[in-house]
């Protein structure tokens, strides 16, 4: 049980620093000055996605029994939705960073900008890998919590909750 609690410990902080980097991010894409670009919205839409899922998942009901199946998976899917969107927006901001940039329309000096958007990959390129480490711990913490339940005779119970494939 003790890995168990430290499990948990490591879920919360991979998702609080998910909330700060989601939050840098955010502000960090409003310094670009984005507004009338659809697609500078989107972006900022991504990182507030982003937060949202990381403070729902520090409520922790989505790793415990408490959820039902329905709601952790449809998290978990938007969530592996996410990590995706945010590894391929980190990727553009550092190999395409002028075009990138340009498609943004930022008000911004182009020497600023270019520098504003690598921090922005840069926090997004974390934000991918913590946002795939933090699924790999509630499922952990699932699996931790359905072989307790086998052990306390309610395997079959939580079977309908399990996972499917």
């Amino acid at each position: 049980m003790a890995g168990g609690v430290h499990t948990h410990r490591a879920f919360l902080i991979c998702n609080y620093l998910l909330l700060g980097a989601a939050s840098g991010c955010i502000f960090l894409t409003l310094s670009l000055r984005l507004v009338p670009s659809p697609c500078g919205l989107l972006l900022v839409f991504l990182h507030a996605l982003t937060a949202v899922f990381a403070a729902a998942w520090c409520s922790s009901s989505f790793t415990t029994g408490a959820a039902g199946g329905g709601a952790h998976t449809a998290h978990t899917a938007a969530s592996v939705l996410t990590a995706i969107f945010q590894g391929a927006a980190a990727l553009l901001a550092f190999t395409r960073t002028g075009d990138f940039l340009a498609e943004l329309r930022s008000y911004v000096r182009e020497e600023d900008g270019e520098m504003i958007l690598k921090l922005v990959g840069a926090l997004g390129a974390a934000i991918f890998v913590l946002l795939w480490a933090a699924l790999a711990l509630a499922f952990a913490l699932r699996l931790d919590d359905d072989s307790d339940d086998e052990a306390d005779g309610g395997y079959a119970k939580s079977w309908q909750q399990g996972y499917h494939v």
